[in-house]
């Protein structure tokens, strides 16, 4: 596989890189070896995921990794989740394509716990406290790539405009030099591609969230967390979904995902 740390070498170490670029070159090595690789792509919601499954699978075979233990409240959780599902089962339909899902463990305390302890909460959206979370989301990603023999994992992340892109590959190219699997860099909100995921949105009548999901950053934005838990029971009651069954069965396929991991080491 064609490592990011080759294709950085061929750039200025003066010049602020474009990770577009990088990702293009990656995928002109690709197809220079006649190869399509597996790639483990985490994704926060589903509108992150539209235009970036559009643009990346024309060259590899995504699974959508859906590790966002930093979503508050569940019920926002579950819905987000359930969205995401729905859209690559759309997409697949509409485009012939096979992008898999699957979903971390839904661990929010993990998350709360961190912030405390690093006393993070009072940090302002994009500081220290984002960062912590971008690194405990594609920690998880990586591991889980290696885990199942994925040759790269990467984020639909940087699509946001309100997401440091340079912060978010500079985090990945870190990562990935404790893990046997390859970063794959980007910033899908080039070529307008946040520009297109909206236009997806429409198309596929995808559930557009108005905060990232992270209860302190909630609390500092005014939004109405009461009112995004209303709103998400009532949408999970549509689909007939129940809250304590959804969790429960999230936690019944964690389980047989150890299980499983445990016999494949064993």
């Amino acid at each position: 596989m064609i490592d990011i740390e080759e294709v950085l070498e061929k750039f200025s170490s003066n010049q602020k890189i474009n990770y577009d670029q990088v990702l293009k070159k990656v995928i002109a090595e690709w197809q220079i070896a006649e190869i399509r690789p597996k790639v483990l792509l985490h994704s926060c919601c589903a509108p992150c995921s539209t235009y970036t499954l559009e643009y990346l699978t024309q060259y590899a075979d995504v699974t959508i990794y859906f590790a966002n233990t930093n979503i508050h409240p569940a019920t926002e959780y579950a819905r987000r989740k359930l969205v995401q599902e729905k859209f690559i089962e759309d997409f697949n339909h509409k485009t012939n394509n096979q992008v898999n899902f699957i979903a971390a463990p839904y661990e929010p305390n993990q998350f709360i716990q961190m912030v405390q302890e690093k006393e993070l909460a009072e940090e302002p959206e994009g500081g220290a406290r984002c960062t912590a979370c971008f690194h405990l989301r594609l920690d998880a990603v990586a591991e889980k790539a290696q885990a199942d023999g994925f040759d790269y994992f990467g984020t639909a992340l940087t699509i946001s405009p309100m997401k440091n892109s340079q912060q978010i590959n500079e985090i990945g190219i870190d990562i990935q030099k404790f893990f046997d699997t390859h970063y794959l860099p980007g910033d899908f909100k080039k070529n307008n591609g946040y520009k297109r995921s909206i236009e997806m949105c429409k198309e596929y009548d995808v559930y557009r969230q108005c905060y990232c999901g992270c209860l302190f950053a909630a609390k500092q934005q005014e939004v109405d967390l009461k009112e995004r838990n209303k709103e998400a029971k009532a949408y999970l009651k549509e689909q007939g979904i129940d809250l304590k069954q959804a969790i429960h069965m999230e936690r019944k396929a964690f389980l047989e995902e150890m299980k499983k991991q445990i016999t494949i080491h064993s």
